[in-house]
């Protein structure tokens, strides 16, 4: 378990989980106030008596389980019903409904990284209306090309309404995804096309800067230091780039690193990290540091570790070091791989 847990989440009281919620009468009349005296409760016990879930719930947020999110599986088809607030009786102004309803097709397509050939609107007349006007109407619009632009569809939608004559008043709108097709596109920046369009990201950082304060803008840089602590440092944008770092190392780094390194238990000369680590490659040694001193805190940064590649059952890859320095030669987690 991970010893850190117990003290920030014992004394909160146990309604916080929701697994408990369903259980509570029966744990009040136990005693149980907290999640504490519910983790106290016989573990059997709680299997017999209530159902799994509630185990299951209390070691994953004690960290004795990883946690397990279930997929957003999206519809294999889109399809949107809504209800206007009034009664529209010109075919344009069905363009105020259609286009909440275009949006969220879009969002649709974009999250299937797809687009849309046709699409079809549906209109439904209101009940207090003649005979001859029938139940309602439909009109499909069709693209050249697959694609998802909302301002595109709606510039199109509104061509093709303004050509519409509606013979009641309509109440509800319906949108279909007619014909969809995947896309394969290719993102090169995070920035917008149209600011690259016109400007460099140089530029813009320049622009930015000259506008907010240098200070304002940053970039980062990466450089040749071997320790992470301090591979990764932050610059004004308007500061001359420095030279570049050199080679890169032939060991992996982590994607991503932990604020402070964790110190690792050990057990039979092997680490611990919810059970025992298998060391997969290493050791890399990192010797660095010597010159780098805090004067304001008296204190040096001289780095002297052994790293390791290491796999655990429940969190896969992890970058550990064993410290070289130090006499108990402890093992600390540094990191881990996406």
């Amino acid at each position: 378990m991970t010893r850190g847990l117990e003290p920030m989440l014992d004394p909160l009281p146990m309604q916080v989980l929701s697994a408990v919620l369903p259980h509570m009468p029966v744990l009040l009349r136990t005693g149980a106030r907290t999640l504490g005296d519910v983790r106290r409760l016989p573990r059997a016990g709680i299997t017999r008596r209530f159902d799994k879930s509630l185990l299951r719930a209390l070691d994953q947020a004690y960290g004795l389980q990883p946690e397990a999110h279930l997929w957003v599986e999206l519809p294999e088809s889109f399809l949107t019903k809504l209800e206007l607030p009034f009664r529209v009786e010109h075919a344009p102004e069905l363009l105020v409904g259609a286009r909440k309803m275009l949006l969220q097709m879009c969002g649709w397509l974009a999250a299937r990284h797809a687009g849309i050939t046709a699409f079809t609107l549906h209109w439904w007349h209101d009940s207090m209306r003649s005979k001859d006007a029938g139940t309602g109407g439909s009109l499909v619009v069709r693209t050249a090309v697959a694609m998802r632009d909302i301002d595109h569809l709606f510039r199109l939608l509104s061509e093709h309404l303004s050509k519409v004559t509606l013979l009641a008043p309509v109440g509800d709108l319906e949108l279909a995804a007619t014909e969809v097709h995947a896309l394969h596109e290719v993102s090169a920046s995070l920035l917008p096309d149209t600011v690259l369009e016109r400007e460099t990201v140089g530029m813009l950082q320049e622009r930015l800067a000259a506008r907010f304060g240098p200070e304002k803008v940053c970039r980062p840089i990466v450089g040749d230091d071997n320790r992470l602590e301090w591979i990764c440092t932050w610059r004004s944008a308007s500061e001359k780039r420095p030279r570049k770092p050199g080679p890169p190392s032939r060991y992996p780094a982590p994607s991503f690193v932990l604020a402070e390194p964790l110190r690792l238990s050990v057990r039979d000369g092997r680490p611990q990290y919810q059970g025992p680590l298998k060391l997969l490659a290493g050791p890399h040694a990192v010797e660095d540091g010597w010159w780098h001193r805090d004067e304001a805190k008296r204190e040096s940064h001289v780095v002297v570790r052994d790293y390791w590649i290491a796999w655990s059952d429940h969190a896969g890859p992890l970058w550990i070091y064993q410290t070289r320095l130090e006499s108990d030669s402890a093992w600390w987690l540094h990191g881990s791989f996406s």
